[in-house]
């Protein structure tokens, strides 16, 4: 018996010994944290461009309806002259308001990609890396904006084909992928914030469906602000889409753009949407 008490007095000494000498993990730090968000966000955007690359008759198949809205309705608006819009010939002043459209279309509804992760139990490896939420879900809206991107280049050549005047200066065209990205990013955290408030891809396909039309219909894409009615310039003012469309028009067929509040606005909505989201992620994870 005295054996017994002694080799267990021996093994709770090494339990203890092994206890202490456990090493725990250093506070990454700010630096730290912001290098693996970064990383993250570079590695989800290839992904997505390798999705692309893999799939490219998505690419083809999304740009049919940015295709119709110019031909069509860019063609015969143009031909009626029902909009003014000064020296700027209507399809030029429609193509970007489209290109806008096009992106928006595919950031609205990547909540839905979100919750499938969630029921093939990735998002929840996901959510115990170290990785932050917020690095999580800028790497998410990101990798949405880059797919995005890419969709509008299609929609680009499309309206360049169709007689568009665009400019091909390369400052402007690193603005316009700038000003999709962040676009493109805020909407992306927008639709992710609805799938943690309804958990379904179902009623997230219904909500980004009520969402996605007013946004568009109250912006300024298709017609001039001044043409809006009094109510709808109000809504306009807040509706990061327009500033979207106005920075985008600025530097595709240089009209008059107040850019650096355009990318200031949406430089800030796509902060707080990540943010938004971010508090809302782990809801997601659990539901």
């Amino acid at each position: 018996m005295t054996n017994d008490l002694t080799r267990d007095s021996t093994t709770g000494a090494a339990y203890r010994t092994q206890l202490r000498t456990v090493d725990v993990p250093a506070d990454p730090g700010p630096l730290k944290q912001l290098s693996t968000g970064i990383s993250r966000t570079g590695a989800m955007c290839l992904v997505e461009l390798q999705k692309l690359r893999h799939d490219r008759t998505d690419l083809i198949t999304r740009a049919i309806q940015p295709t119709l809205w110019l031909l069509v309705f860019g063609q015969v608006f143009t031909r009626i002259h029902a909009i003014p819009t000064g020296n700027t010939p209507y399809l030029d002043f429609l193509a970007p308001g489209i290109l806008a459209q096009s992106a928006l279309f595919i950031a609205i509804f990547y909540g839905i990609e979100i919750i499938w992760e969630r029921d093939a139990g990735v998002l929840s490896k996901l959510m115990v890396t170290p990785t932050p939420r917020v690095a999580l879900v800028a790497a998410k809206a990101f990798a949405s904006a880059t797919r995005a991107v890419a969709q509008a280049l299609a929609v680009m050549i499309i309206a360049a084909l169709l007689g568009v005047h665009l400019s091909f200066d390369p400052l402007h065209f690193l603005g316009v992928v700038v000003a999709l990205l962040l676009g493109s990013a805020c909407f992306c955290c927008l639709s992710i914030m609805i799938g943690g408030l309804v958990l379904s891809r179902d009623r997230l396909m219904g909500v980004g469906q009520a969402i996605m039309n007013p946004l568009f219909f109250a912006s300024n894409a298709l017609y001039p602000v001044q043409l809006m009615p009094g109510w709808l310039q109000v809504i306009n003012r807040f509706n990061p889409l327009s500033y979207e469309v106005e920075a985008l028009r600025g530097l595709l067929v240089n009209t008059p753009a107040r850019l650096a509040l355009d990318f200031g606005v949406l430089a800030v909505a796509a902060a707080a949407m990540i943010s938004l989201a971010a508090a809302l992620l782990p809801r997601l994870t659990r539901g």
